[in-house]
């Protein structure tokens, strides 16, 4: 029996493409500069590179400090997320704790490490200023059917960041990187939504970006029913993130809409939904602007 079973669900790929293509077709007519600022309200504004240094994410969270003079009628986004060796950075240079420190951890974007290497690494973050901790399924143990494995890192990892957040006084929030384009169909996205869900995940998130295939609608629309199934059988309400390939205005738009259209008006802000991004920023400012805007 799979986890999706227990409530309910299974993926109707043929339904769900369907869907997909009415909402695909109503892109340019729901685009709108409204909509568009509020999207960039809810970006995790992303630097992930290899040559990252103190300084380069210095510059990054400076420029969104500018945001409010350059850009007055914008919003910050919702974070920030960088390695957890920059949390400090982060949390030292932002203008505002409206502005929250995401921290990548556990040995992203493999999960390819020791259980003891991973939870260091959280707790290091937090410590360091950390609000949100985004965390990969350990495809090692999902993909070869030890569900139990891989649920029981998770809860590892909700439990440690329970246990600092009470030490520190301060909320932090785990999202769980379930990496869709490397799982076989759109069964095992919805089993990995669910085992996430269920160990403690505030948010489950598509992808890491470093992988050939990242967000895409269907794998969007697979979590988020499965994010509406879980609520209706729990009460407990759990936040969706596409992150990697999300780099157009109407990239943006399309995934407001499967929100919205799936889990409704109520998980449209951003303590339930996020973009994980490194080139969108630019784009929405374009598109609102109507000329070319090269901020970040």
């Amino acid at each position: 029996m799979s986890i999706s079973s227990k409530y309910g669900y299974t993926p109707n790929d043929e339904v769900i493409a369907h869907n997909l293509d009415l909402i695909a077709a109503s892109l340019e007519e729901l685009a709108s500069p409204e909509l568009y600022k509020a999207c960039f309200g809810i970006m995790d504004q992303t630097t992930l590179a290899n040559d990252d240094t103190p300084a380069s994410v210095k510059a990054m969270v400076e420029k969104v400090n500018a945001l409010r003079t350059a850009f007055p009628d914008f919003p910050y986004p919702a974070s920030c997320c960088v390695y957890p060796n920059f949390a400090s950075v982060v949390a030292a240079t932002r203008a505002s704790k409206e502005i929250h420190v995401t921290c990548v951890a556990a040995c992203f974007p493999t999960s390819q490490s020791f259980l003891e290497v991973k939870l260091k690494e959280v707790e290091m973050a937090v410590r360091d200023g950390a609000d949100e901790i985004d965390i990969v399924l350990s495809l090692n143990s999902f993909l070869v059917g030890d569900y139990d494995k891989a649920g029981a890192e998770i809860k590892a990892v909700s439990d440690l960041i329970h246990q600092l957040s009470k030490e520190l006084g301060r909320p932090v929030i785990l999202k769980v990187i379930l990496e869709t384009g490397l799982l076989p169909n759109t069964q095992a996205i919805a089993d990995a939504s669910f085992l996430a869900m269920e160990n403690g995940a505030d948010f489950i998130k598509t992808s890491t970006g470093k992988v050939k295939v990242n967000a895409t609608p269907q794998a969007a629309y697979v979590m988020c029913e499965c994010i509406k199934k879980y609520y209706e059988a729990t009460g407990h309400k759990v936040g969706f993130k596409p992150a990697g390939g999300v780099s157009s205005a109407l990239d943006a738009v399309c995934y407001w809409t499967i929100v919205k259209t799936v889990l409704g008006e109520e998980w449209l802000n951003k303590n339930l939904f996020r973009f994980g991004v490194s080139s969108l920023a630019n784009k929405l400012l374009t598109a609102v602007q109507q000329k070319t805007v090269t901020h970040f």
